[in-house]
């Protein structure tokens, strides 16, 4: 179902009440799991985006994440950084932005490269533009690993400015909810959702299918290309494996556990596996009861996630949440339920 501008307030208000007692409450190390985790909020809408409204999943949204993280990185780092792990243009080494110029910059850019590539797989069907976006994953990988010059390599580069905290990753976040849910009552978003119920009928009524993906997939990217700047300034430095299969995989394994139809169900599962991979974290490092150290084996995580996302699979395959927003459940929109009905 799309999003309403009340449950969207609603939910914007949850996130902000639980902000507020964070910041109040909880101490700074907790304080970074929850900055972390709105930042991951942001990451995950840009996928439900795409993947919410087109039921295609993609494999290579995290790509937007590193070309977003690598553009600001070279925009902001003071000069002298530049100078010294880097082998820049002069014009490209001096330069200095401010973070809110730079992100801007930047994420328009990436949403450039989006539309190029965009296009390039908009006629693609079935499997196709799924697995082409995986190898849009690799490609920027593999560029990002190499090119020491730009991007440093496969060390690590660091000295980026810090300036995210638990306030800013929250005005992330909302932005974020916000612009989805703006784009999922727009007509394009409607048209898109369409296609994804029946792909056959829509095209049979005249829905241009390449063109409502294309704009769900630039909007999709830019907002993955924020969320790739605001974790590169929330950790102060970057290599190119942290934005490859282990976050392209956790985030898709948020999506898919909250509901990938679903906007309240993609906060949701990034919120519930956080929340169950820092229990996990803790139980592996080591938990004192009773004077006693219980730990767990490395790789508990991964195991357990695993078996939840199975779990999951199994008894709810479209997620917790399904295509509810906020507990309610109605058909998405009259025009896919008009595709079922004649089908």
């Amino acid at each position: 179902m799309t999003p309403r501008p009340l449950q969207t307030a609603v939910l914007l208000i949850g996130i902000l009440l639980a902000a507020t007692l964070v910041s109040m409450l909880v101490p700074p190390a907790l304080q970074r799991t929850v900055t972390e985790t709105l930042i991951k909020v942001v990451v995950v809408i840009g996928l439900y985006i795409f993947v919410g409204n087109s039921g295609i999943f993609s494999f290579g949204h995290v790509a937007f994440m590193s070309l977003g993280a690598y553009g600001s990185a070279l925009l902001t780092l003071a000069p002298a950084r530049k100078d010294a792990l880097l082998d820049l243009p002069p014009w490209l080494e001096s330069l200095q932005l401010p973070w809110p110029v730079a992100m801007i910059l930047v994420t328009m850019a990436v949403g450039l490269v989006a539309l190029v590539f965009g296009l390039l797989i908009g006629k693609l069907r079935g499997i196709a533009p799924a697995m082409a976006t995986f190898a849009l994953l690799m490609v920027v990988h593999v560029v990002a690993s190499n090119w020491q010059g730009v991007t440093g390599g496969r060390q690590a580069l660091v000295g980026l400015p810090r300036f995210v905290n638990l306030w800013v990753a929250y005005g992330a976040a909302a932005i974020a909810i916000l612009i989805a849910s703006a784009y999922a009552m727009t007509g394009h978003s409607l048209l898109l959702r369409a296609s994804r119920e029946n792909e056959v009928a829509a095209s049979a009524t005249g829905v241009d299918i390449g063109r409502e993906r294309l704009i769900a997939f630039v909007i999709s990217a830019m907002v993955m290309a924020a969320g790739g700047i605001l974790y590169a300034h929330f950790v102060g430095t970057i290599t190119a494996n942290i934005f490859y299969l282990d976050m392209t995989f956790v985030t898709l394994t948020m999506l898919v556990v909250g509901g990938s139809r679903s906007l309240t169900g993609a906060v949701v599962g990034v919120v519930m596996i956080s929340a169950v991979s820092e229990l996990l974290r803790s139980v592996e490092r080591g938990i004192d009861l009773v004077g006693t150290t219980l730990s767990a084996p490395p790789g508990l995580q991964e195991i357990v996630l695993s078996v939840l996302l199975l779990t999951i699979l199994i008894l709810r395959p479209l997620g917790l949440l399904g295509n509810s927003e906020l507990g309610w459940s109605r058909p998405a929109n009259r025009a896919t339920t008009a595709f079922k009905e004649d089908n």
